[in-house]
């Protein structure tokens, strides 16, 4: 079965098209509701019409990872083999599904995401803030999750496979913003394959919720936090090879030389004397 997971909150003006949008082919579609102050989730149930829509409500805002969450459990419950996240406010496109678990279903990933910056001339639809935003948050993704291939890492148009689904800490994923790059992190420790899904940047006039200073502020100690623990995880405590000790001796000696050397080209200014050869070398 394949289970679409909808989170709810001010989209009562989208959601009925997206619904009445979605392929034959999924079975289950899973319409959260968190906290939505227009009631989405009821407005979906007096007017959508569609016996595979299965609305759960939140009774407190939980953010739109918790809403992805609490729809990826109902899906494991319902023994769903594939579950695939599309936002309710109409940005994504529901006909690119099947092109979207393609891959899923063809064993070649456990994982796929949409990627906005595959085709150049798509991009010109994007605010140029989001694009500048994406691309930098794109290389520091990359740094934390080890997906050097992956790009885009906040589009939330994706899919996932039961078996990934079920060996991810649900509980311990970022309910909020930090939810998609929180995600590749959890699958790059358990070592899932992901793949990017070239699609359309597909940009009106709405609004972006996401809020630069929020970002500023909350996003790199998380990075930071991730980072070491993937480097943890991966090089010290489920396996031990060169990387490990690269790492070992590359960190000390990499610190030594950045102290020394600082100090020696502070030395070498304030007596007008320059710094030797060997002296150089060593901090190098």
């Amino acid at each position: 079965m394949i289970a679409v997971v909808i989170p709810c909150y001010r989209v009562k003006a989208q959601i009925l098209d997206v619904i009445a949008s979605i392929p034959g082919f999924v079975d289950k579609i899973y319409i959260v509701d968190d906290c939505c102050p227009e009631s989405s989730g009821n407005w979906v149930l007096e007017n959508a019409g569609d016996s595979r829509v299965d609305v759960i409500f939140h009774e407190q805002n939980q953010g739109v990872g918790g809403a992805v969450k609490t729809g990826f459990k109902k899906a494991l419950l319902d023994n769903c083999e594939i579950a695939v996240k599309l936002d309710g406010d109409g940005q994504m496109d529901p006909t690119l599904i099947a092109e979207l678990i393609k891959p899923i279903q063809e064993k070649r990933a456990d994982f796929v995401k949409g990627n906005r910056f595959f085709d150049v001339h798509t991009l010109l639809s994007m605010p140029r803030i989001r694009l500048f935003g994406n691309s930098v948050l794109s290389l520091i993704n990359k740094a934390v999750n080890g997906y050097w291939n992956i790009m885009d890492p906040t589009n939330g148009f994706l899919a996932i496979n039961r078996d990934a689904l079920k060996r991810l800490p649900l509980d311990r994923i970022d309910n909020r913003y930090f939810f998609e790059s929180d995600l590749l992190f959890r699958l790059g420790i358990i070592k899932a394959v992901v793949h990017d899904m070239p699609m359309d940047a597909k940009y009106a006039d709405e609004t972006s919720s996401l809020n630069i200073t929020r970002v500023a502020f909350e996003f790199p100690p998380k990075y930071i936090s991730r980072f070491c623990k993937r480097i943890f995880y991966n090089y010290f405590l489920r396996d031990f090879n060169v990387a490990t000790i690269e790492t070992l001796l590359g960190f000390p000696m990499m610190l030594f030389g950045s102290i020394f050397g600082l100090y020696h080209w502070y030395h070498s200014i304030v007596n007008l004397k320059v710094a030797s050869t060997g002296t150089v070398m060593i901090a190098v």
